[in-house]
């Protein structure tokens, strides 16, 4: 299966970075400079609002499930705030103009758990 989705990404423009800085689960999309990786392990550290992921059907591939709009905000900023990853501000505003329809309640509430209390929905606007 992993193959499967790996060979869809590819055909959607996708890819995989190499080098110093990037994990081999990373992918990401030059036009759309977002990137992602897929994962099996425990979901964003178990911080995921489970109840709140979307599952998409992909026919005979299975489901993929993704981590909700707020999550993945979140995700970018606790990395920004960590210092070892500058460039994830600039994702999660991104991210967030794509989102209108957010929970700001509930990303302001994750942004400041991931980032320590350092940050949170005002840094996506300014």
């Amino acid at each position: 299966m992993q193959e499967e989705l790996e060979a869809e990404l590819c055909r959607h423009g996708f890819s995989k970075p190499i080098g110093i800085g990037h994990t081999s689960l990373g992918w990401i999309h030059p036009d759309l400079a977002l990137g992602f990786e897929v994962v099996s392990r425990t979901l964003l550290d178990g911080m995921a609002d489970r109840d709140r992921i979307v599952l998409i059907d992909l026919d005979d591939y299975g489901i993929a499930s993704v981590v909700c709009i707020e999550d993945m905000i979140a995700d970018r900023m606790g990395q920004y705030a960590s210092g070892s990853a500058p460039e994830m501000l600039e994702q999660a505003r991104r991210l967030f103009a794509l989102h209108c329809d957010a929970d700001l309640d509930d990303m302001e509430r994750r942004i400041r758990q991931e980032s320590t209390g350092s940050h949170g929905i005002a840094d996506l606007t300014t």
